[in-house]
């Protein structure tokens, strides 16, 4: 029995010897997967002036409706007034066209109708700014103030940095006597915010051209500054997909009277129960598709210790993981999310209520459908007193993910590593929505990218749809050189 304790002993020791080996060649085989690059060659000429007309453009309250009714086109015709005035090339040179009512179609046509477009996508509208907010903010968020090194207000970082950096950079080309090879065209939304009606238009006009496009950008991830843990240089992220979106309402009635004889559950009671339960019971997580992308982007790039785990997830993914769903952002990337939003029911302290209703809101993993959430819902409820429906209004099935070995892919990553040398550059998953969605099946190509610095020490991610949002001067100069390489790498000779 002793022989027999001590070859056991020795097959673990040797297994666990060898499980070292490879955990450490792994390791130390792991190559960086940064590409090399030349340096960038667009330069902006007057930062100061770009930055004054991006703080004009936030003057205008391009504020949408989610009832088409209620919208105001006064800000929107304003906007596109200005956009005409300020950029007599774009406007004259590009062939612009009103979309929805209110958004804006640019094309500019390439020397070589032969190569697949490049298709620019930015929003104008912002969301609102409550009211309760506003002493809180350092500027006046409709101001458009530039003070010490910085452009503030609404729109700021969300989205008119890229509409304008797209503005400047092709007025910029244009004079500058760039004429594009492929045809490239920008198209401006004016109802991201509420629901992509003017990006369903201007795709759906697209689509019916017959367009197939090599590379679509849309706003989305950003170049990170100490958010990624364990990675001492910023990580510049592309979004090469977006959740889906979806929102189920759990309703259970109730047989109401007088609150003095209540029965062992009233509705609320019950519904208060299904929540619990849904939010006990989370859909699974996954660290496949974008996310795996990311590791293998990442790791290399990290010291040993990130290195040898990221390196090494075939053992260590659970580690892993667990770290992941401990942070709310994190837990967002690998898994569809489940988030009660509102709840009603009850009219009166001393009255049983007849029904009660709590809406619940999913963002949808790549690779999972609203019918697999639904089915989900149902088992983790398991309760035939509750009754789960949809919600009426939006709702979208996760897009296809894009391809990282694209020809459109090449030139945006190699165009990021030129426009920010300081970051490493992953792919990653977006995990809002964006308008970019709406253009699926245009190209295998679509990514979501903004040239964002977001600083964790600052707050910078809590400023987006928040208060005191801004961007450095020197930031959107870099937002601007970016757009403007990503043409001159895409659309030139």
């Amino acid at each position: 029995m002793t022989d027999l304790i001590k070859r056991i002993l020795l097959g673990l020791g040797v297994a666990l010897a060898l499980v070292v080996v490879v955990l450490l060649v792994r390791t130390m085989t792991a190559s960086s997967r940064q590409v090399p690059v030349t340096p960038q060659t667009v330069v902006v000429s007057d930062p100061d002036g770009a930055a004054q007309r991006l703080a004009e453009a936030v003057r205008f309250r391009t504020i949408a409706s989610v009832d088409p009714a209620a919208l105001d086109p006064a800000p929107f015709a304003a906007f596109h007034a200005w956009i005409q005035q300020t950029y007599p090339g774009l406007s004259g040179v590009l062939r612009p066209e009103l979309v929805a009512g209110q958004s804006l179609l640019y094309t500019w046509k390439g020397l070589d109708p032969s190569l697949p477009p490049l298709l620019l996508l930015a929003h104008q509208d912002v969301v609102p700014v409550e009211e309760s907010t506003l002493s809180d903010w350092e500027q006046p968020p409709f101001d458009g103030v530039v003070a010490d090194g910085w452009i503030w207000g609404r729109g700021t970082m969300d989205d008119k940095v890229s509409l304008v950096g797209i503005l400047e950079a092709v007025e910029a080309l244009w004079r500058a006597g760039f004429q594009p090879q492929r045809t490239v065209l920008l198209a401006f939304g004016h109802d991201e915010e509420v629901a992509g009606a003017g990006a369903r238009a201007m795709a759906a006009l697209l689509k019916e051209r017959g367009l197939r496009f090599q590379l679509i950008l849309d706003e989305g991830l950003a170049v990170t500054h100490g958010i990624v843990p364990g990675l001492d240089q910023p990580a510049a992220l592309i979004g090469l997909a977006e959740k889906g979106y979806l929102s189920l309402e759990l309703v259970v009635a109730g047989q109401g009277g007088h609150s003095s004889m209540p029965p062992a559950h009233t509705a609320v009671g019950v519904l208060a129960e299904a929540i619990t339960r849904l939010e006990a019971h989370p859909m699974p997580a996954h660290m496949d598709g974008p996310m795996s992308g990311m590791f293998a982007a990442l790791g290399p790039e990290m010291g040993f210790p990130n290195k040898l785990v990221f390196s090494n997830l075939w053992l260590l993914g659970g580690v892993v993981r667990g770290k992941l769903e401990a942070g709310q952002s994190t837990n967002a990337s690998i898994r569809t999310t489940t988030a009660v939003t509102m709840i009603q029911g009850g009219v009166k302290e001393n009255v049983l209520p007849q029904e009660a209703i709590a809406t619940v809101n999913f963002r949808i993993l790549p690779g999972e459908t609203i019918e697999d959430v639904l089915r989900h819902v149902e088992s983790a409820v398991d309760d035939n007193r509750v009754t789960i429906r949809m919600r009426p209004g939006f709702r979208s099935e996760p897009p296809a993910v894009s391809s990282t070995t694209s020809p459109g892919w090449a030139v945006l990553e190699r165009t990021v590593r030129q426009s920010f040398p300081d970051a490493v550059v992953a792919p990653g998953l977006s995990v809002g929505a964006t308008d970019a969605r709406a253009y699926a099946g245009l190209s295998d190509s679509i990514y979501r990218f903004s040239p964002l610095r977001l600083h964790k020490d600052t707050h910078d991610t809590g400023r987006l749809h928040g208060t005191n949002e801004r961007i450095s001067v020197a930031n959107f100069t870099e937002a601007v050189q970016f757009y403007g390489q990503l043409i001159t790498n895409a659309a030139g000779p």
